[in-house]
This record gives structure tokens, sequence and C-alpha cells, in this order.
């Protein structure tokens, strides 16, 4: 069982680190902040990553169940949720982005008149996006049926979004050590492992649905 804990913890935090994005959100951050005194800075940060926490976790407890009741199977939702991380995989790799796990070219110019971007876009979709929530759901169905490896995840998830503070709070420090070359390889190391993840996911997911036996 403690095998199974540790499994289920490396996986959840790899996909959220990945689809969150600390590096990213980090340097998007430094740049949308860069005329903000450095308290303004730190409550934008403390605040903006309390509240994508909350959504994050709500998605987690609560998009299963709600997924449920508008007839959505565990078998479309593994493989419906490997597509999105595979395809956000696949854009961490070529370093590029549709707005699944950073900003869109509209957000980031609506972003750059507003003076605190706690809530938008930094709280969401910056790191509770489409990708996060949509690996926080996928992960805590996979553990359904052991409330100690859902815990897992949640406490993978809350460890992934502890990193993604810190590097808020030091963004500045992490833009200047890392430059952009060295986020992106960060980036693609965690695309690949993400991408890998999330094929699985669309086979346990076809497995699961019984087409395979059902073309047999």
């Amino acid at each position: 069982m403690s095998s199974d804990i540790i499994e289920t913890a490396v996986v959840a935090f790899t996909a959220f680190f990945a689809t969150i994005g600390p590096l990213d959100v980090a340097a998007i951050f430094a740049a949308l902040t860069s005329t903000a005194t450095r308290s303004a800075r730190r409550r934008m940060a403390v605040r903006g990553t309390l509240i994508a926490t909350a959504i994050l976790v709500a998605a987690a407890l609560f998009g299963e169940p709600l997924l449920d009741m508008l007839g959505v199977s565990l078998a479309a939702l593994r493989t419906a949720g490997g597509v999105l991380l595979l395809l956000i995989g696949i854009e961490m790799v070529f370093a590029r982005s549709s707005g699944g796990h950073t900003t869109t070219e509209e957000e980031a110019r609506e972003a750059a008149a507003k003076q605190d971007i706690s809530v938008f876009p930094l709280a969401t979709p910056l790191i509770a996006g489409p990708g996060a929530m949509g690996a926080a759901i996928l992960l805590m169905s996979n553990a359904s049926g052991s409330v100690v490896l859902q815990a897992a995840v949640i406490a993978s998830l809350l460890a992934a979004l502890v990193v993604t503070l810190v590097s808020l709070l030091l963004a500045g420090e992490i833009v200047r050590f890392l430059g952009v070359t060295g986020a992106h390889v960060i980036g693609r190391i965690f695309g690949i492992l993400l991408a890998a993840m999330a094929v699985q996911f669309i086979f346990d997911g076809i497995a699961q649905s019984g087409l395979i036996d059902a073309v047999e």
C-alpha cells in the first residue's frame, strides 16, 4: 500500500507541476508586476495562490460527482482528461501556448492594464487553469475508492501550490537565474513526462470503456 501511495503522490505532483507550471507563472507574474512595490507583489502572490488553491481543491473534491450527475463515465473522463493533458504536454515540449496552462494573447493584453492581477489572470487561468483543474478531477477519479490515495493527490496538489507560491515570491530572482532558455528546458522535461502519463490515461480509459472487447 505504501508503494501505491508514493506512486500516486509522485504521478500527481508531476502532473500538477507540469499543468500549473510554477516557473512559467513566475515569469509572467514578474513581467506583469514590474512596476508594483515589493509588498504589493507579495500580497498579490499570496492572494492569488490562495484563490487558486480554493478553485483546484473544489475541482478535485466535487469535479467527479458533478460529472456523474451529468452522466459522464469514468472511462470517458480518463480518455478526455488524457487527451487534454496530452495537448498541454505537446505544447510544453514545443514551448507553445494556446491557453491550456497559461494565458492567451487576449488575456495577457487585458491583464497588462490591471493593477491587481491576483484574481485574474494569476489565480485563474495562470495557476488554476483548465489543465490543472482537469488533472485534479482525473487524478482524484483514478484514486476513487481509497481515501488514502485521494489524500495523497490532495497533498501533492498542495505541495505543487506551495512551490508555485515560492516561485512567485522569488519571481524576479528565478527569471534572472534561469532565463527564458532555462525555464523552457525544465518545461520540456515535464512536458515529456506529462505526455507519457496522458497517453497512459487514454489507454486506461479506452480499456475501461469496453470498446476493444466490443470490436473483437
